[in-house]
């Protein structure tokens, strides 16, 4: 997989997973779903609307999170039990909460994906998010060597390395 493999598969993928920090320190995880925008390597985003599913408050521990600690995190993950078709995609990047609806352009995308937006149009707010650093992992080409070469590996903060054929993959940040 190398990054518009890693695109293409988030953008083909249903759902995902967020995950944002709280203000004790302790991530927070929700499932949502999403619109990719901008093309590989340029102008990068995500786009989250808050729609009209069944929440249990209209506060969302997300939307504080993100308003205190833009850092987020998104996995977009693959199952089966033929294990050699296995793959995730990380997604680390910079959020921010925009109140009120999706613009047009960003609900159009939304609408493209899940057709319950074309019934019930979420009425927000959006979380934006600029994508910075994008890290996958394929179980068919970790079964190739050399096949994860596209990028450094990280292993730490400040280790990057080449990568092993089981380690996940980084591509190079975006500009």
């Amino acid at each position: 997989m190398d990054r518009e493999g890693a695109w293409q598969r988030v953008d083909s993928a249903r759902v995902a997973r967020l995950a944002t920090i709280g203000d004790d320190g302790r991530p927070d995880l929700v499932p949502v779903t999403f619109a990719l925008r901008g093309s590989v390597g340029a102008a990068e985003r995500l786009i989250i609307a808050i729609d009209h599913k069944p929440k249990s408050t209209r506060r969302l521990t997300r939307l504080d999170n993100i308003r205190a600690r833009p850092d987020v995190s998104l996995l977009v993950d693959h199952y089966d039990d033929d294990w050699s078709r296995l793959w995730w995609v990380r997604i680390d990047g910079q959020a921010r909460v925009i109140d009120g609806p999706p613009v047009d352009a960003d609900l159009d995308a939304l609408r493209a994906r899940y057709e319950p937006y074309h019934r019930t149009p979420p009425a927000g707010p959006v979380i934006d998010i600029e994508l910075r650093r994008w890290q996958w992992w394929s179980a068919a080409d970790a079964a190739t060597p050399d096949a994860t070469t596209t990028g450094p590996t990280a292993r730490g903060p400040n280790d990057a390395t080449s990568p092993t054929p089981s380690e996940p993959t980084t591509a190079p940040e975006a500009p």
